[in-house]
C-alpha cells in the first residue's frame, strides 16, 4: 500500500526553480555557497598558517608558496565545512545558532552542498600537489577526512569528548603551513599543533555552555549537555593550563626570542585569569547568562590571534 502525503501538492510559481525553491540571484547563490564554507572559522584557521610559515622560513616565505598555501587551505577547510553542513543538516535545522545556514533554509540543496564540498576538496589537493608539495597535499586530505569522517560522522553524536579529538582537524593548518615551506615536519610545528589542540576545548566549551539547550534539543552530547557547569569549567581550566604550558614550550623548542616569550606569558596569564573566573562563577552556583561563558569564548579568539602574531613577529625581529 502506498502512503498518502496529507500535505497539499506545491506547484512551483513562475519565479520558482524546478525543485520548488524560490529563484535566486547570482549574488544570493554565491553568498549561500560561501556560507557553506563557514568563512569566519576559516579566518581563524588561516591566522595560524601564515605565522607558522614565517617561523618555518625564519623570515618571509616566498609569495607563490604563501598564496598557494592560503588558497589551498581555504579550499580544504571550506570542503570540510561544507561536507559537515551536508551531514549535520538535520541538526542545523533545529538549533537556533545554525538555523540560518544554507541547507537549513533551503538556499542550497543537499546534493549541491555535497558536490560543492567534494569539488573544493579535490581542488585543494590538486593545488597543493602541483604548486606546493605532496606532503602539504597529503596533510590537507588528512585534515578533511578527519573532520568529516572521524569528528562529524563518528564522534560528534556519540561522545562528550567530541570536540577534544575532533579539534585535531583544526590544528592541521600549522602542519600544512610548515610543510609547505620546508617540505618536512619537525618539533616546532608539533608544539604549535599541541597549542591549538589544547586551545580548542576552552574555546568551544564556553560556546557550548551558552547554547546548551540547542545542543540538548539536537541530541548532541556536548560536555555542557551531560555535565554540570562546575565540571565543564573545571575541564576548561585544566586544558587552559596545558595550553599555556605548550605555548611556553615553543620558546626553547623553536629558539624563540624575548618578544614571543613575553607575549606568551602575558597572554597566558590573561587567559588563565578568565578561565579561573568562569570556574569561580560556576562553583558559586551562577547559571545562564550570568555565568558569562562568552567572555572566555571571545577572549580565546583574541588569545590565539595575538599568540600567533607573536610567532610571526619574533623571527622577523631576529
Amino acid at each position: 500500500m502506498t502512503a498518502v502525503d496529507p500535505r497539499p501538492a506545491i506547484t512551483p510559481s513562475p519565479g520558482a526553480s524546478g525543485d520548488g525553491r524560490p529563484s535566486r540571484s547570482p549574488a544570493a547563490v554565491a553568498k549561500a555557497y560561501l556560507a557553506l564554507t563557514k568563512p569566519r572559522i576559516i579566518e581563524l584557521l588561516l591566522c595560524t598558517t601564515i605565522p607558522t610559515m614565517v617561523l618555518a622560513a625564519d623570515g618571509l616565505p616566498g609569495l607563490l608558496v604563501t598564496v598557494a598555501t592560503l588558497v589551498g587551505g581555504f579550499l580544504a577547510a571550506g570542503s570540510a565545512n561544507a561536507l559537515n553542513c551536508y551531514i549535520d543538516r538535520d541538526i542545523d535545522a533545529v538549533m537556533h545558532r545554525t538555523e540560518g545556514r544554507p541547507l537549513a533554509t533551503g538556499a542550497v540543496s543537499p546534493r549541491e552542498a555535497l558536490l560543492f564540498g567534494l569539488a573544493l576538496g579535490a581542488a585543494s589537493v590538486v593545488l597543493f600537489a602541483t604548486v606546493v608539495n605532496w606532503l602539504s597535499a597529503a596533510l590537507s586530505v588528512l585534515a578533511i577526512a578527519f573532520y568529516v569522517l572521524v569528528y562529524t560522522l563518528v564522534l560528534k553524536r556519540r561522545t562528550a569528548q567530541n570536540i577534544v579529538w575532533g579539534g585535531a582537524a583544526g590544528c592541521m593548518p600549522v602542519l600544512i603551513g610548515w610543510a609547505a615551506v620546508t617540505g618536512s615536519l619537525s618539533w616546532a610545528p608539533v608544539v604549535l599543533f599541541a597549542v591549538v589542540f589544547l586551545w580548542t576545548p576552552p574555546h568551544y566549551w564556553p560556546l557550548a555552555m551558552r547554547f546548551r539547550d540547542d545542543y540538548a534539543t539536537a541530541g548532541v552530547p556536548m560536555l555542557p549537555v551531560v555535565a554540570t557547569e562546575a565540571v565543564v569549567a573545571g575541564q576548561v581550566v585544566v586544558y587552559s593550563w596545558a595550553m599555556v604550558a605548550a605555548s611556553l614550550l615553543l620558546w626553547p623548542v623553536a629558539s624563540m626570542g624575548w618578544v614571543y616569550g613575553a607575549l606568551a606569558l602575558v597572554l597566558g596569564a590573561a587567559f588563565l585569569r578568565e578561565a579561573h573566573a568562569l570556574q569561580a562563577r560556576a562553583r558559586a552556583g551562577v547559571r545562564g547568562a550570568a555565568l558569562k561563558p562568552m567572555r572566555l569564548f571571545h577572549g580565546s579568539i583574541s588569545y590565539l590571534s595575538l599568540l600567533f602574531l607573536a610567532v610571526a613577529i619574533d623571527p622577523l625581529l631576529r
